[in-house]
């Protein structure tokens, strides 16, 4: 059976995360239907990484296997047509049926996006977390430094984390300033559940001057959740980019997109 692939971006404000969940509104449930009305069948979605309630994506990618005969073109265009305004369909592509959206996953990248003034935000209310008290970018860089490499990060994942192993390799992880705008990103070839909120919640702890730089090191050899910082909101979140082997040939993300906080 012919397997495809989708890009997908969309706002999470209004979802209880990707995954379908009973009595809620899902990404996973209102993207099946719409792709399921033009399959003319159910068709059950498969995605790289599953976001919590009220998190983003940019490049969110999921797969599904379909006998349905319909053009590329026709997948993205006639789903659009059905999905919600806050999700939408970037790209549909033909992928061989040993890909597999999760598992052949190099690497994924999340953005944190904070608003660094003293007035709070009416446009990105729900799309960017906000700190009034000013934070020193590069206290924060300094603190993410010491975070880079393959750890036991269990001092970063949520009570409710399932993952067999607290172990992951973080490849990147910088801090840079925009103006008002102060973003986070992290590129790792996995991520616990709220790994990226709770390493924010950190960041934004440190450079606030509430905790110093060498506290990130302490808090990651202690790998005890509780001695952390508060987790930073879901709404600054944002799935950036999933990195998978070229020989896929899935378009590359919008990195212009992906950098630009006044394009969010």
């Amino acid at each position: 059976m012919p397997r495809i692939a989708v890009g997908i971006e969309y706002d999470g404000s209004a979802y209880a995360g990707w995954q379908t969940q009973p009595a809620v509104a899902s990404v996973q449930q209102v993207t099946e239907a719409a792709l399921g009305s033009i399959a003319a069948a159910p068709v059950v979605l498969v995605c790289a990484g599953r976001t919590d309630a009220g998190v983003h994506a940019l490049g969110q990618v999921a797969h599904f296997d379909t006998e349905a005969v319909r053009s590329m073109r026709s997948w993205m265009l006639g789903a659009n047509s059905e999905l919600p305004p806050d999700v939408s369909l970037r790209f549909a592509h033909p992928v061989p049926s040993h890909f597999h959206a999760r598992y052949s996953a190099e690497a994924r990248t999340y953005r944190y996006l904070i608003l660094n003034r003293s007035a709070r935000s009416a446009l990105h209310a729900r799309r960017a977390a906000w700190v009034h008290r000013p934070l020193d970018a590069a206290r924060m860089q300094e603190a993410a430094g010491t975070l880079l490499g393959e750890h036991d990060f269990s001092a970063f994942r949520a009570a409710q984390c399932q993952a067999r192993s607290p172990v992951r390799r973080l490849e990147r992880l910088a801090v840079e300033r925009h103006g008002d705008w102060v973003l986070i990103e992290a590129t790792a070839n996995a991520f616990l559940h709220h790994m990226v909120r709770n390493i924010a919640g950190l960041l934004i702890a440190v450079g606030k001057g509430d905790a110093s730089p060498a506290w990130a090191a302490e808090v990651l050899a202690g790998r005890d959740r509780t001695r952390g910082a508060a987790t930073a909101p879901a709404g600054g979140l944002y799935l950036v980019a999933v990195r998978y082997p070229e020989v896929f040939g899935l378009p590359a993300p919008d990195r212009a997109q992906a950098l630009a906080p006044d394009r969010l």
